[in-house]
């Protein structure tokens, strides 16, 4: 099965980068999750959200990122943050 191909940016440096087969990220309208095949769109980041990661190896990643926004484009997703940091 093929994945999501995402980049995670903050605004001085890449925080993540590889496939995942889900994306889960906190917008101002909500969470929302993205799966593969998954319709263009673009969302704004809530303050202090969180976006949670699942690998195509089936490993969890936590990203805290503080504003800006997600797109999703052909499988793509971008999510660029005032500021991100992988969580602990």
């Amino acid at each position: 099965m093929a994945a999501l191909n995402v980049s995670v940016v903050s605004a001085d440096r890449e925080v993540w980068k590889g496939e995942a087969s889900q994306v889960i990220a906190k917008t101002v309208e909500g969470e929302i999750g993205i799966l593969r095949g998954h319709e263009p769109m673009l969302a704004i980041l809530a303050e202090g959200g969180q976006v949670r990661l699942t690998t195509a190896g089936g490993e969890k990643v936590g990203v805290d990122a503080e504003g800006g926004f997600l797109s999703v484009d052909h499988d793509n997703v971008t999510i660029v943050a005032g500021r991100a940091a992988i969580s602990e």
